[in-house]
């Protein structure tokens, strides 16, 4: 993997490392991860676990409120305001020490969906309009049956006009169970 992130920023891809922050797994390493970006010309965006797909263990153990690991990197690290945004769910500082953006993504501690506009598409040709719904649209039997662009548009437009307002990602402690079964590597992200 670091011989593949090497390769991009040699051919000068601007590159962003995504990480998320699991309690008793990487919280303390994340210092480090943010000083190593830094020094590599990488920006960082930290992620709250997610509650997707059946996994052994409990998830409710791993979670980590991004709040408690931003207060504790102010401790370090200079975090200053920007307005920054790629138009997705993270929302950013400047780290000042590195001059690199640090990014959070926290769809428990705070529903971002008001301002989500992303929808994900699979390598299958199946649509989610949303990380934390059920709701697809499998394009292939359009594709198959040799759909004209209008059709295909039409469809995409009705598909996205689906996409609802929120999700609701909850770690249910009582029945120890995600969100939602499927898994974020079905879905992309």
């Amino acid at each position: 993997m670091l011989e593949g992130i090497a390769a991009a920023k040699a051919a000068g891809l601007a590159i962003k490392i995504n990480t998320v922050a699991l309690r008793g797994v990487n919280e303390e390493e994340i210092d480090d991860l943010i000083a190593w970006c830094g020094a590599e010309g990488f920006d960082l965006c930290l992620i709250e676990t997610m509650p997707l797909g059946e996994v052994e263990g409990d998830r409710t153990e791993q979670y980590v409120p991004l709040s408690l690991i931003r207060a504790r990197l102010k401790r370090r690290w200079t975090l200053e305001e920007t307005d920054y945004t790629t138009g997705g769910p993270a929302r950013y500082v400047i780290v000042r020490e590195t001059g690199r953006r640090l990014g959070f993504i926290t769809p428990l501690t705070h529903n971002f969906c008001e301002s989500c506009n992303r929808v994900r598409l699979t390598c299958t040709g199946t649509l989610f309009m949303c990380l934390g719904q059920e709701d697809a649209f499998d394009f292939r039997p359009l594709l198959r049956a040799g759909a004209d662009e209008a059709t295909l548009e039409a469809a995409i437009r009705a598909a996205i006009a689906r996409k609802p307002k929120g999700h609701d990602f909850v770690i249910d402690r009582r029945h120890r169970r995600p969100a939602l079964a499927r898994h974020m590597s079905v879905t992309g992200g």
